[in-house]
């Protein structure tokens, strides 16, 4: 059975806060230990003295306006410049999702030209690696122009 390095760490945090070092050990089969004390010669230090102590959660800081105001002399963009500027990018981004719409359409015919040519396995992996791409930059263009309305 294979102990899970993380779930192994997790289960040793409340004798982190006591111990003064931490060690590393990977046995012969390649199996790793956490432990207090040194069992073996290869175990290497991972983590000793006061860098065992957590540091405390940091409370949420606001975000957005809240978070950042602006001086009441900072300059601001005039609206009709501001709606030109967010016009612009959504063309920007109307254009960007067109052209990976064709390159996905693209991509699916490739991988199908490949398939029909008797291609198989591992041999199909970039085809659809290349799809899972296109389809992630989709994804990402319309979260983004859905963020614009």
């Amino acid at each position: 059975m294979t102990r899970s390095p993380l779930a192994l760490l997790i289960a040793m945090l409340p004798l982190a806060a006591s111990a003064q070092t931490i060690y590393k050990c990977v046995d012969g089969n390649g199996a790793t230990t956490y432990a207090s004390a040194r069992i073996e010669k290869n175990c290497k230090v991972i983590s000793s003295g006061a860098e065992n102590s957590f540091p405390s959660p940091r409370t949420r800081k606001p975000i957005g306006a809240a978070a950042n105001p602006s001086p009441a002399d900072f300059p601001r963009v005039q609206e009709d410049t501001q709606k030109a500027r967010d016009g612009d990018r959504r063309h920007i981004l109307e254009q960007e999702l067109t052209g990976e719409q064709r390159n996905l359409k693209q991509a699916r015919d490739d991988l199908a030209a490949q398939q029909a040519a008797g291609v198989s396995g591992g041999t199909l992996a970039p085809y659809r690696d290349r799809i899972g791409r296109h389809e992630r930059n989709i994804q990402a263009i319309e979260k983004e122009l859905g963020n614009m309305r």
